[in-house]
């Protein structure tokens, strides 16, 4: 599955390198996060799916880091790099040995069918 990007050509060179470095450093934190930990859940202060997600890990036995980028009000901006970046929507974003799963209903149907076992394994 390929998701439409603007293609660079189709940037004028004044912009490139403001659109190839926007935020990149909370992009390297959670590249690298991903890269060091097994799961990582990527959320926010006060959303109740971003605690949904790490309750369920604490419940499935399952070791995880956790990042927080701002609430519904604060650091938007900033956690709108991640969404480009990976396509996905809403918070949170729960990675998996470097797999996007979802987020918190999506690992709760992991947990449910056992696939998150099998991802583990």
């Amino acid at each position: 599955m390929t998701r439409p990007v603007l293609d660079p050509s189709r940037l004028h060179p004044a912009i490139l390198d403001q659109v190839a470095n926007h935020h990149s450093d909370l992009l390297t934190e959670v590249q690298d996060a991903i890269a060091a930990n097994t799961v990582l859940v990527v959320g926010m202060a006060g959303n109740p799916f971003c605690s949904k997600a790490r309750k369920l890990l604490r419940r499935a036995g399952v070791a995880h880091k956790y990042l927080e980028y701002g609430s519904y009000l604060s650091q938007w901006r900033r956690r709108n790099v991640l969404k480009m970046w990976t396509g996905w929507p809403t918070m949170p974003m729960v990675f998996v040995k470097g797999q996007l799963i979802g987020g918190a209903t999506d690992l709760d149907r992991l947990i449910r069918s056992g696939d998150l076992q099998r991802l583990l394994a």
